[in-house]
């Protein structure tokens, strides 16, 4: 079990966040700590006056709302609501919070199963509580302690930080109505946004193809792009958009087209310092062998690096991007510079085969480059002038005579004159 705690200035802005949580279908609130009543007999309004009240108490308490996490591993999935409301019960009386009024939340939007839970720093007595090393302290001793006593995964380390691998959506897996995609697509935006430093819509779809995810202005004449609208969509493993899409503005954090033009800028400074990783392992792919070019692909995978190709209808590339998932960064490759971009890239590699001169052609006229999925069976160019020669060749018929084999053509006698003349 792995322990987050986090204070505020605002008791309704934390109460509000898990309320969404719950209106979205993504949690519930199963439990609460010192109320008059259970919660299913509360209104959210009492929910929450019943805190402000407390806190009235003491008004020189600026930072006052408790946020807590209690994130336990995915394989413990199966954890009932029962449990889950004594762990937490277990948790806040032996970090000193047992008399507290708090609500307990289990949300349901990311890949392992953790609950929320929302108190107060004022007791009932009008007393702050003081929460200095709170998490070193009381917290990491009831971890330990709640992990025996439960019979929990024990937490790999005791930093307060959640790194649960993101899997990509299975497609197949997935049914298409709204709610299932929208709880898949939030579980990856969650992750992704807050995570990754990307600079335009390319690089961030990108890192979204990873997990199966697009983000979709749609064409150019739609009413959505008309709009400056966007919104999100689940793909199959060719990119093709499948499933119900969804208006950013459904989503809890408003990942809106606006919203992300602020990121853009707020990113393009954040990942400046990590270009040199990129190009450093690239450029020592090379320094010893040429690899071909799936070869290099596969040399930047094992170090986090993925590579994310766009190519046209005919199959042909035009661009490649580099999301490092050890960094966090997205880079375009010729943002990098020249000697990364797709038609560097493919023209420093390997190249298993000839291209035909008509491709060449078509390459130095369009700046467009084939893959080498697209390109195998292609003529050599030895091959190819055979061919010519033998079509320039002149063609042998049967009813060809040397000259010299032939007959001297009789005269054609003009009329009137005799065979003596």
């Amino acid at each position: 079990m792995v322990a987050i705690i986090k204070t505020g200035h605002s008791i309704r802005r934390t109460f509000a966040y898990n309320e969404n949580k719950v209106s979205n279908g993504v949690a519930v609130c199963i439990g609460e700590g010192n109320y008059p009543m259970d919660v299913d007999q509360m209104s959210s309004s009492f929910k929450l006056n019943f805190l402000l009240k407390q806190l009235e108490l003491n008004e020189n308490v600026t930072r006052n709302s408790v946020h807590i996490s209690l994130n336990f591993d995915p394989s413990e999935k199966d954890l009932s609501q029962i449990k889950l409301m004594e762990i937490a019960n277990c948790y806040m009386t032996k970090i000193g919070f047992g008399s507290q009024p708090y609500l307990v939340y289990q949300h349901h939007d990311a890949g392992h199963p953790h609950i929320h839970i929302v108190s107060i720093k004022v007791r009932p007595d009008g007393k702050r509580i003081d929460m200095q090393n709170i998490g070193k302290n009381e917290s990491e001793t009831a971890r330990k302690e709640i992990e025996k006593i439960f019979d929990l995964i024990v937490a790999e380390s005791r930093k307060e930080k959640v790194n649960f691998e993101l899997s990509p959506i299975s497609v197949g897996k997935i049914n298409y109505g709204k709610i299932q995609s929208k709880k898949a697509i939030n579980e990856v935006l969650s992750h992704v946004l807050r995570t990754y430093k990307y600079s335009s819509l390319a690089e961030l779809n990108a890192v979204l193809s990873v997990y199966n995810v697009l983000a979709d202005r749609g064409s150019e004449n739609s009413r959505v792009f008309k709009a400056n609208g966007l919104v999100y969509r689940i793909v199959d493993h060719n990119g093709k958009p499948t499933g119900v899409p969804i208006k950013a503005s459904d989503f809890y954090k408003k990942p809106t087209l606006k919203f992300l033009e602020e990121k853009f800028i707020e990113n393009k400074s954040k990942k400046a310092t990590h270009t040199r990783r990129i190009k450093n392992l690239i450029d020592l792919a090379f320094v010893k062998d040429k690899p071909r070019f799936s070869e290099l692909r596969n040399i930047l995978k094992k170090e986090g690096i993925n590579s994310v190709l766009r190519t046209s209808d005919k199959g042909l590339l035009y661009g490649i991007t580099y999301v490092d998932h050890i960094t966090k960064c997205v880079f375009n490759g010729s943002a990098l510079g020249k000697d990364y971009s797709a038609k560097a890239i493919l023209e420093r590699c390997e190249k298993p085969f000839e291209q035909k001169r008509e491709m060449n052609t078509q390459i130095i006229n369009s700046n467009v480059i084939p893959t080498e999925e697209h390109t195998s069976g292609f003529i050599s160019n030895n091959e190819l002038q055979k061919i010519i020669d033998s079509v320039l060749q002149p063609e042998y018929t049967g009813d060809y005579i040397p000259n010299q084999l032939k007959g001297k053509r009789k005269k054609r006698r003009k009329k009137g004159q005799s065979n003596n003349q």
